[in-house]
C-alpha cells in the first residue's frame, strides 16, 4: 500500500518547508571518473546515529554530480560559519572548476584524496565513508559513516525560506 497523492501544490509544499531553517554545508569529493575534486552546496544535512556516527544528506537525482556520489567511497562535510556565504553561493552553481576557483583546500590523507576545505573558517567538518544512498522520489539520500570530525565556536551559515542568512536572533515577545 502506497500514500495517497497529495492534493496541495508542490510550491506550496516547497514553501512550508522551508519555514524550517537549516545549516549550511559544503559536500566535497573527488570524482571516481577524472580524479578532478567535485562540491556543492548542500542543505538537507542530519545527524542520523551516535553509535556507530552516521549523518545523512540529500542530492536531486537530476545534479551533475550524481553518478559520481553513486560511486565514491569518502566525501567530506563542511558546515559553513556564518562569514561564508560568498563560498555557499560558489559552490551552488557552475562548472566544478569554478566552484574550486581561488578556494583554498588540501587533498585528504586517504587514497581518494577528498578535498578538504580550509578548516580554520568552517563550523565544522566531518569525514566520512559513504555508507549507502538510497533513491527516493526525486533526490538520492547519501548516508555517511564518520570517520573523523572537528568544530569551532563560530556561528553558522543559515538557510531560510529560499535564501542565505546569518543566524537569526531571538527577540523576547
Amino acid at each position: 500500500m502506497s500514500a495517497q497523492a497529495p492534493d496541495f501544490d508542490s510550491r506550496d509544499f516547497k514553501s512550508a518547508l522551508g519555514r524550517f531553517a537549516t545549516g549550511v554545508t559544503i559536500v566535497t569529493a573527488t570524482n571516481p571518473q577524472n580524479g578532478h575534486p567535485i562540491g556543492l552546496t548542500v542543505s538537507s544535512f542530519n545527524s542520523v546515529s551516535l553509535n556507530p556516527p552516521l549523518v545523512l544528506w540529500s542530492l536531486i537525482k537530476s545534479s551533475s554530480n550524481r553518478e559520481a556520489f553513486e560511486q565514491i567511497t569518502r566525501y567530506n562535510i563542511h558546515i559553513l560559519n556564518a562569514e561564508q556565504l560568498t563560498l555557499a553561493r560558489q559552490f551552488s552553481a557552475g562548472s566544478p572548476q569554478e566552484r574550486f576557483r581561488d578556494i583554498l583546500w588540501t587533498p585528504g590523507a586517504t587514497d581518494e584524496q577528498v578535498p578538504k576545505l580550509d578548516d580554520r573558517y568552517c563550523s565544522a567538518w566531518f569525514e566520512c565513508y559513504n555508507r549507502n544512498h538510497y533513491h527516493e522520489g526525486d533526490h538520492m539520500i547519501l548516508i555517511g559513516e564518520v570517520e573523523r570530525c572537528h568544530h569551532t565556536d563560530s556561528l553558522p551559515l543559515v538557510y531560510h525560506a529560499g535564501s542565505f542568512d546569518l543566524t537569526p536572533t531571538l527577540t523576547e515577545t
